[in-house]
């Protein structure tokens, strides 16, 4: 399938300057310290960052994809919220290359018959990979199109056999400071960055753990070495670096909705009918492209989602 790829376009076209100014004075703000704060062999590490990571062998298309245009892997790699590196768009790629990738382990806890680390490289081995095509809507009205790689979260999961009491599912994104500046200050985030699904929605076959992108392993500054996709659901539900994943009985808490409630609740799908309390949702940005697009409910996955949700009140899923 012949895929045009747009050209990249400058950031400060991308996000209404309204909702970056908002977000941005919401979190505080930011500062790395100086020279005196970045390690040695920063600049060789930025260096790095502007070639591709390996190739991943063995990728088999999977069962979802999209016609749509991609996003430029410039614009996928260079255009983040990844805020362990830096509350601006460009600083994941400028930081996160000193994230050191390997050795990497998921300790996988709580209510399951197997509890216990697993191995990046052993995770790599319960599911072919796959190329999943997937519209990525971010709360502050921006969008992408993303070939990801990875493979269903249910693999996982049914690996770590869950118990008759595993009703949802929690995930931590990896606490080091040293290696993640944006840590040293706890006034952006309450660190670690803590996600959580109910289990229904982490076992869907959308579901994903990704571990590259355009056929390449994964870079550092979009999740590096394994991350969550769920394509219905705003980005920031889809947690990066993941280092532990807990079953559990009742819901945990996440990071966003310890810090505003209000604003950024449990579900998080992406519904254009239910704004965010300081800008609309009914319509985004696609980096790549200059005219707004409408959102579309679950963006563009309520044939496939939408059921995991009847009879519950919309404005608590949103």
């Amino acid at each position: 399938m012949l895929i045009k790829r747009p050209d990249p376009i400058p950031s400060s076209a991308i996000t209404d300057e309204a909702i970056y100014r908002e977000r941005r004075r919401f979190l505080g703000q930011f500062a790395l310290g100086g020279g005196a704060l970045l390690l040695p062999g920063l600049l060789a590490a930025q260096a790095r960052a502007e070639a591709r990571p390996p190739k991943l062998e063995g990728v088999v298309p999977g069962p979802f994809g999209s016609e749509e245009s991609l996003t430029s892997y410039q614009d996928i790699t260079s255009y983040n919220n990844f805020y362990e590196f830096g509350t601006d768009k460009g600083d994941p790629k400028k930081h996160a290359q000193l994230l050191r990738t390997r050795p990497w382990s998921v300790m996988v806890e709580g209510e399951v018959a197997r509890p216990g680390p697993i191995d990046i490289e052993d995770i790599l081995k319960l599911h072919p990979l796959e190329e999943r095509i997937y519209r990525m809507r971010c709360v502050e009205a921006w969008s992408m199109v993303i070939p990801w790689v990875g493979f269903p979260l249910a693999a996982l999961l049914k690996h770590a056999e869950p118990n008759s009491r595993a009703r949802y599912v929690e995930f931590t994104t990896l606490h080091d400071p040293e290696q993640m500046p944006g840590q040293r200050d706890r006034r952006i985030l309450p660190w670690p960055y803590v996600e959580g699904l109910r289990i229904d929605e982490a076992m869907h076959p959308l579901c994903i753990l990704a571990v590259g992108l355009y056929g390449h392993e994964l870079p550092n500054q979009n999740g590096a070495p394994l991350r969550l996709v769920v394509p219905w659901k705003y980005g920031f539900k889809s947690i990066k670096s993941i280092v532990r994943i807990r079953l559990l009985e009742a819901a945990p808490t996440t990071t966003w909705q310890q810090l505003s409630p209000r604003e950024y609740g449990f579900y998080a799908n992406v519904n254009p009918e239910v704004d965010h309390p300081r800008w609309s949702q009914r319509r985004e940005r696609r980096i790549g492209e200059l005219r707004r697009r409408d959102t579309l409910p679950f963006n563009g996955y309520a044939e496939e989602v939408a059921h995991l949700y009847q009879g519950m009140d919309p404005k608590t899923l949103f």
